[in-house]
């Protein structure tokens, strides 16, 4: 069989070189007819091994209704099951090769995900008692820390957040006085969790936002 080296070279003499089939033939030491078949095709020759039966295939099928019926069965009884009287090794690897297709899900199994898919957002109150100046403290509850985790590098942040929680008039009663405050409070927010800067090279992540506005990679205009 022509190998793809002596296919290539071949039409590259003809092609390249301008030499004739009869020369290339001699060069090659190659017949003509072999010269003219690799002129003639567009595609590299493969060689293409036929699949050789084995003499697990007649016992398959009952392989695959005991191990529909008990996927962990192993393969020693699952030998005796069918009869199978050869060697233990050939049985057992078709057994193998067959038995994940009969197996349950995993419910513990790990879940994976690409760089820059996601990222989970929480909160976080430490047992803390911090100081904001005037001689007042704030509790966690009052000053929680929101926290950010992302799914690919496991990358984590965090940021200290003024309050989690923004009383807006529009949503309940309240004067018109407390609409600067309101305002404040969400100005506050905005600052400090809706943009947390993620800068990790390897996700591509340019900022995670934890409210509406959209996930940014490296490289969007801002």
């Amino acid at each position: 069989m022509l190998s793809v080296e002596d296919w290539a070279e071949i039409r590259r003499l003809h092609r390249a070189e301008g030499l004739s089939i009869k020369m290339i033939a001699r060069v090659l030491k190659v017949s003509r007819n072999t010269v003219r078949s690799a002129l003639a095709s567009d595609a590299a020759p493969r060689s293409e091994r036929r699949p050789v039966p084995s003499i697990v295939d007649e016992f398959e099928p009952r392989i695959r209704e005991l191990l529909a019926a008990f996927p962990t069965m192993p393969a020693t009884v699952i030998a005796e099951r069918v009869g199978w009287t050869r060697g233990k090794t050939v049985f057992a690897d078709r057994v193998r090769e067959l038995r994940p297709v009969y197996l349950p899900p995993d419910p513990a199994s790990r879940t994976s995900y690409v760089a820059g898919e996601i990222a989970q957002c929480d909160l976080w109150f430490p047992d803390i008692t911090l100081p904001v100046g005037y001689g007042q403290v704030r509790t966690a509850t009052q000053l929680p820390v929101l926290t950010m985790v992302t799914g690919y590098s496991r990358w984590l942040s965090a940021v200290l957040i003024p309050s989690r929680r923004a009383p807006c008039p529009t949503r309940s009663v309240a004067s018109r006085s407390t609409a600067p405050t309101c305002r404040a409070a969400r100005a506050a927010l905005l600052r400090g969790s809706c943009r947390v800067r993620a800068q990790v090279a390897d996700e591509g992540v340019r900022s995670f936002p934890t409210r509406g506005t959209p996930l940014r990679r490296s490289g969007d205009p801002v």
